[in-house]
C-alpha cells in the first residue's frame, strides 16, 4: 500500500513539473508575441510640441500602425528624422506632384489645397517637384517657426524609408480619426 501512495505522489510531482514548465513556456511565447507586436506592428507615440496643432495637442498619446498602410496626401505619418526622432507630420504632396506656397496657400499641382485643420499662416515658397519614393510633409501649426517640416532644408522631402507608419488613431485623448 505505501508503494502504491510513492508511486501516485511520484507521478503527481513530475505532472506538477511539466505543468509548471509548460506555464513558464507558454508565458515566455506569450511575451515574445507581445513584443513583436509592440515593436514591429504598431506603436504608441506620445506628442511633444505644438507643430500638429490644432488637430494633434501636446502630450497626446497617438497609436500608428507599422505593417500594412498606404500613403496618401492627407495622412498623418510617423517619420525618422536626420537628427534620429520620431515626427509627426502631414503628408501634403506625394510623388511627381508639384507644391508651391503663394499668399500662405498651398498650391498642389496648381491647385489650391483646400486646409480646414490649420492654424497660422505660411511663407510663401517656391514650386518644387516631389521626388519619387518620396512625400512633402507639413505640420498642421502653419505659424513661421513652429513647425520643421519639408519646407526646411534641414528636413526637406521625406523618403519612404524613413517613413515608420501612419497614425490611426488618438490613444489618450480619445479619438478615433485624426484630421480630415
Amino acid at each position: 500500500m505505501a508503494a502504491a501512495s510513492e508511486k501516485i505522489e511520484e507521478i503527481r510531482t513530475k505532472s506538477n513539473d511539466t505543468s509548471s514548465w509548460k506555464s513558464w513556456l507558454g508565458f515566455i511565447i506569450s511575451m515574445l508575441i507581445l513584443f513583436c507586436i509592440f515593436h514591429y506592428a504598431i506603436s504608441f507615440t506620445i506628442v511633444s510640441g505644438s507643430s500638429m496643432n490644432p488637430t494633434i495637442k501636446d502630450n497626446q498619446i497617438l497609436l500608428s500602425n507599422q505593417i500594412y498602410y498606404h500613403l496618401e496626401n492627407d495622412d498623418i505619418i510617423v517619420f525618422h528624422d536626420p537628427h534620429g526622432y520620431d515626427v509627426i507630420k502631414r503628408i501634403i504632396a506625394s510623388p511627381n506632384e508639384t507644391v508651391e506656397i503663394k499668399d500662405g496657400i498651398v498650391l498642389i499641382n496648381d491647385t489650391p489645397l483646400e486646409e480646414d485643420y490649420i492654424t497660422g499662416v505660411s511663407n510663401d515658397m517656391e514650386k518644387i517637384t516631389v521626388a519619387d519614393d518620396h512625400y512633402f510633409v507639413m505640420g498642421d501649426n502653419r505659424t513661421p517657426g513652429e513647425s520643421l517640416d519639408s519646407r526646411s532644408s534641414e528636413v526637406g522631402l521625406v523618403s519612404s524609408a524613413q517613413v515608420r507608419g501612419e497614425i490611426v488613431f488618438s490613444v489618450f485623448p480619445l479619438a478615433v480619426k485624426l484630421g480630415r
